[in-house]
């Protein structure tokens, strides 16, 4: 009897292990295409404080596509037809905002850049002097874990997992040991 027990723990952590490594191993980090049903876009897709975009959704079965972003108001899209956007005029300069698609319950965002200013004086190459470089912005929503797992972290669950395994099989012996 006291072979099951330590059979059916030891394959209870194994199948616990195997269920989790590759669910560990499938972030990517952000590099995923943003996948949907239905085709979303937003053109330009870098605009000026202040400036107009176009959002356009295409291939949703429902007739009404929301979209929404921090730096415009909420916009439906009816029917398959364009709309526009105006993005607040006080948008800082340079940074980078989610615009998200809503199709039935279904979501999809794409990334919507802020043109940096302008001084005024052109440099002769075609640039502003006084524009910014926008940056790739900030991986929000995922809880840290966007950055995947290193040798260390990996290591560090092994061994507790190890340890849990080998705890509870201990206790398991112990308690056989005191029926017996």
């Amino acid at each position: 009897m006291r072979s099951i027990r330590v059979a059916s723990v030891a394959l209870l952590s194994t199948a616990a292990f195997a269920l989790a490594a590759p669910i560990a191993s499938a972030n990517d980090g952000g590099t995923t295409p943003n996948v949907t049903s239905f085709g979303f876009t937003v053109s330009p897709t870098t605009v000026a404080p202040g400036g107009t975009v176009t959002l356009n959704a295409t291939g949703c079965q429902e007739p009404l596509v929301k979209a929404s972003s921090g730096i415009f108001d909420a916009v439906e899209l009816n029917e398959g037809k364009p709309a526009t956007a105006t993005v607040d005029a006080d948008a800082k300069p340079g940074a980078q905002y989610e615009v998200t698609f809503d199709c039935k319950g279904e979501k999809g965002t794409t990334t919507l850049t802020v043109a940096g200013h302008s001084t005024g004086t052109g440099t002769g190459t075609g640039t502003e002097a006084g524009t910014t470089t926008p940056s790739k912005g900030v991986k929000a929503g995922l809880g840290g874990g966007a950055g995947g797992l290193n040798g260390a972290e990996i290591a560090a669950g092994s061994a507790l997992l190890a340890g849990a395994l080998g705890g509870g099989v201990f206790l398991m012996r112990r308690r056989a040991g005191d029926q017996a």
